[in-house]
């Protein structure tokens, strides 16, 4: 997106001012008070809001992809040895129906057999600062469901085994705000600290994402995504072209940065370029692709998942999402 901010990259007719926020932030903002004509979306709450009636119009461009599930860490003593160990555990998330988390309990679910009824799900963010507390989130029937207290967070509790296992991005110290916890922008009464404990007694859920990685693209074909773009519908009604403009200018955006990307890997990484290689000979040479046809496969199982987890009432079709003019994108 940095072409797009940094004005390198205009989208024709359309002049784009530009609001930085954390994702969590962006769709409460969005769901809660429709604040952006143009935005990045979570793709289970847009179809979450969609399915309740919401005005809202896809773009298919998907600006974050990641191996959710394989961003687990598990506490040492938890007993758990692979995805299958999870049966019976307690899981944290940062909100339940966050993408993030449909994916864990998809993946869990259609790949490892891991019934999400057999999880006992934690969630960290308030009711009030939520993508749920937009569309009237209430867990699903039969799901075990917690919010933990205001006070800690999710890696605290896996720090003191409160919690089994949780998001914790292996390989790097654990940042505060911890992932969704970006809410003191508004909830200045949050009283969560700064994780402390012994890192040493969290081990990954996946030791080897890299071979996690190659089993689920060699599997699915593509890399999860998380998030696209979106406009509301008043806007789209009004300026009907502004859609297809915006479109052009994020390939552009993505165009420029992939041409950059070997120039931006930082020289203190060292091994900058092997991993690049590796990343393409695992994901093709564009992992993150643009465009309806060649996301369907993953579009629909995404649909699929929302559908069976209980939290759109019918499937739309994949075209149904964006306006005519991606349907053969």
């Amino acid at each position: 997106m940095q072409p797009l901010f940094d004005g390198r990259v205009s989208a024709e007719g359309i002049e784009i001012i530009p609001t930085r926020s954390h994702p969590s932030e962006t769709f409460w903002r969005q769901l809660s008070f429709s604040q952006f004509d143009f935005f990045e979306m979570s793709i289970s709450s847009f179809l979450i809001a969609r399915d309740q009636g919401a005005d809202l119009v896809a773009i298919p461009a998907f600006p974050s992809r990641m191996l959710m599930h394989a961003d687990l860490a598990c506490h040492v003593d938890a007993g758990i040895d692979g995805p299958a160990g999870l049966a019976g555990k307690r899981l944290g998330v940062g909100e339940y129906q966050q993408t993030a988390a449909l994916w864990i309990r998809g993946i869990l679910e259609h790949d490892f057999g891991v019934s999400r009824y057999d999880i006992e799900w934690y969630m960290e963010r308030t009711e009030a600062l939520s993508h749920g507390g937009a569309t009237a989130f209430s867990p699903p029937s039969g799901i075990r469901f917690h919010r933990i207290p205001e006070d800690t967070t999710l890696v605290q509790m896996l720090l003191n085994h409160e919690i089994d296992v949780g998001p914790a991005r292996w390989g790097e110290p654990v940042p505060y705000p911890v992932g969704p916890l970006a809410w003191n922008f508004v909830d200045r009464s949050t009283r969560r600290s700064p994780p402390a404990g012994d890192r040493s007694m969290l081990r990954p859920l996946f030791p080897d994402r890299i071979a996690e990685a190659k089993r689920f693209v060699s599997a699915h074909g593509y890399l999860p995504a998380n998030h696209f773009f979106a406009l509301r519908g008043d806007v789209y009604e009004r300026y009907p072209w502004a859609a297809f403009n915006l479109y052009r200018a994020l390939i552009d955006a993505k165009t420029m940065a992939s041409r950059d990307l070997r120039a931006a890997i930082p020289s203190a990484l060292i091994f900058g370029d092997e991993y690049l290689a590796q990343t393409r000979a695992i994901c093709g040479d564009d992992p993150f692709p643009y465009g309806v046809e060649v996301n369907r496969p993953m579009l629909e199982f995404m649909i699929l998942m929302s559908h069976e987890q209980g939290f759109i009432k019918t499937k739309p079709k994949v075209e149904e999402l964006f306006p005519a003019e991606f349907r053969h994108v």
